[in-house]
């Protein structure tokens, strides 16, 4: 009989295991289920001072985190790790992209690089709002971006 037991460290391997029932259950319906990590760093001379995490699926970029340190920030790196990702997401054939964020982070920034929210979970965490944002990357066949 199976029994739910709780992880104090997730290995590669519990995750792989964790998964597999799901990638199985995805082929099955015509979906292969092989997110492909993307990650960017940003580098200083002598550290890494923030960066981008995230992965691609279904044709979509999904931007996990962004972080540029305090003193950088302002200073367009911030957009220039998603631009670069929104490249590297197009040309692996990517059409869209999407993020999470929360009121007390970053939602304009999002917004004024073309990201549009299409949901909204509110009071999470308490007394704020978490924003999910997206964006198309590329026309579809015989449509502007």
């Amino acid at each position: 009989m199976p029994t739910v037991e709780p992880l104090a460290v997730l290995t590669p391997a519990d995750q792989e295991a964790i998964i597999a029932p799901l990638g199985a259950f995805s082929r099955q319906r015509g979906f292969a289920w092989a997110p492909v990590s993307l990650a960017l760093v940003l580098k200083d001379e002598h550290s890494v001072v923030g960066g981008l995490t995230g992965g691609t699926q279904f044709g979509r970029l999904r931007i996990n985190i962004l972080s540029v340190a305090e003193h950088l920030r302002g200073g367009g790196w911030g957009r220039r790790l998603v631009e670069e990702a929104e490249k590297l997401a197009v040309r692996v054939g990517c059409h869209s992209a999407w993020v999470d964020t929360f009121r007390f982070q970053s939602p304009g920034f999002y917004r004024r690089l073309g990201y549009a929210v299409f949901g909204e979970l509110p009071d999470y965490p308490t007394g704020q709002t978490r924003y999910f944002l997206s964006k198309r990357l590329v026309a579809a066949p015989g449509k502007m971006p």
